[in-house]
């Protein structure tokens, strides 16, 4: 058993019941680091996902209770609050994070739900800016909780500036002024009185997610528990959310909640799927499907649930090679393995996420006549069409056929083919929603060219 103390992190804030936010998600942000995850609970509240119903803000003496308590059994590496509820909760967090001397606080000042509900009344925010955020390394605040305490109208990027600073005046260490409510990319606003730094991501999703805020906080505090300085935790608690966002969950009839395990499922997903991929090939392998493998030679794709990168893609590094009847692959199937077959992988995914299979084999008239026979559904594009910009764009040809078979069928189809072009060879596309549906595939293929043949 491994005994060894791990970092800590305490999380004060709301009990959300949906779990898409509060306490809830923060405990399991907290995990995702590898932190463990302290937490006192200032406010209850009735909610799910179509909204907040009710709130109920716990006697401050319950809340001091609760802080006390953890106190006594050492102090915690950082610190993140989230709603508070009302000015009494406040001033009495306050006192508590001030006489055990608490140096790496993250404050996120919960004031409205994404719905309107009002979550820290005036008064209480009052008492944020005097009592709270003099004892912060960082305040966390979306656009209009920055204006709330700023006194600032944001408008234009200076106007960012201009509320960071006057939040500083406060005696917070940083202001993290968050974009997400931003038109166009979602760039977030970092500064502590020096150089401000901007951290610009593309939006993942237009959808308002819920927890978004609190995630993001509780990343920066738990990067900050591991030893982190407050901009590389802000740094790496940006990259943090993007992964929780591609992998937000809908639990019931409103709003997706963003998922602070995403990246451990991911990595769970990754290993399976190699290992689905391994044994794909040992199959096709054993079928001695040689006489399918082109003269460029043939490789196979399988993207993960949402990917957008060729690292989230599956594939042969040096391609699968014919040697005779015999199928032979030079290394092991890896993530980021074939850029190629990648881009094939991710154009048919635009327009079916579902879909995410895909292996290239020979063309040749018997063939096509064998996925007709099949019943496949095909489309096909011809390379004297391609555009000259996406000739000269290294990689760009198989997306750019892939998306235009595709868009003049209107859906993904069983097959996408091209009889070729000056120096380039004709090719199949075999697509399926899985690898082992694409195996089925190619294999009903190709028992059914070994008797033409």
């Amino acid at each position: 058993m491994n005994s060894d103390k791990r970092a800590t992190a305490l999380t004060i804030a709301g009990s959300d019941s949906s779990g898409g936010a509060g306490i809830q998600a923060d405990l399991k942000t907290f995990a995702a680091h590898r932190v463990c995850g302290l937490s006192a609970i200032a406010s209850i509240t009735a909610q799910n996902t179509l909204g907040v119903l009710s709130t109920f803000h716990l006697p401050p003496e319950v809340v001091d209770g609760q802080l006390a308590a953890l106190f006594a059994d050492g102090k915690p590496n950082a610190v993140k609050t989230g709603m508070l509820g009302n000015e009494q909760i406040v001033e009495a967090v306050s006192r508590q994070l001030k006489r055990h001397r608490v140096r790496r606080l993250v404050v996120d000042p919960v004031i409205q739900s994404s719905d309107g509900k009002t979550l820290l009344t005036a008064a209480g925010v009052r008492a944020l800016k005097e009592s709270l955020l003099p004892l912060a390394s960082l305040v966390t605040p979306n656009l209009k909780e920055a204006e709330i305490l700023s006194g600032v109208r944001i408008k234009t990027p200076k106007d960012r500036l201009k509320a960071a600073r006057a939040i500083l005046k406060t005696g917070v260490g940083s202001v993290l002024i968050k974009g997400g409510h931003l038109k166009g990319r979602p760039e977030d606003f970092y500064y502590d009185g020096g150089r401000p730094l901007l951290l610009d991501a593309p939006r993942l999703t237009e959808e308002d997610l819920h927890g978004t805020g609190c995630v993001l906080a509780a990343a920066i505090a738990a990067q900050l528990a591991r030893g982190e300085d407050p901009s590389t935790a802000v740094c790496l608690a940006k990259q943090f959310i993007g992964t929780a966002i591609r992998g937000a969950v809908r639990s019931g009839e409103g709003v997706a909640a963003v998922e602070p395990l995403a990246g451990l499922y991911r990595e769970e997903d990754k290993s399976d799927l190699l290992l689905r991929v391994a044994r794909a090939m040992d199959v096709l392998k054993q079928e001695k499907i040689g006489r399918l493998i082109p003269e460029v030679q043939s490789n196979i794709g399988v993207g993960l649930e949402g990917a957008a990168a060729h690292e989230d893609v599956v594939a042969f590094p040096g391609r699968i090679n014919r040697l005779g009847d015999d199928a032979v692959t030079l290394a092991p199937a890896a993530f980021g393995g074939s850029r190629h077959v990648a881009n094939v992988v991710l154009s048919v995914m635009k327009h079916d996420p579902g879909q995410r299979a895909v292996m290239n084999i020979r063309c040749d008239k018997e063939l096509l006549a064998i996925c007709r026979r099949l019943k496949f559904t095909m489309a096909s594009f011809d390379r004297a069409e391609e555009p000259v910009r996406v000739k000269e764009k290294e990689g760009s040809s198989l997306e750019w056929g892939t998306d235009t078979a595709i868009s003049r069928y209107g859906r993904v189809p069983d097959i996408v083919y091209d009889l070729g072009g000056m120096g380039k060879e004709e090719m199949i596309r075999v697509i399926a929603v899985d690898i082992e549906s694409l195996v089925e595939k190619v294999l009903k293929i190709h028992r059914l060219y070994k008797k033409t043949v």
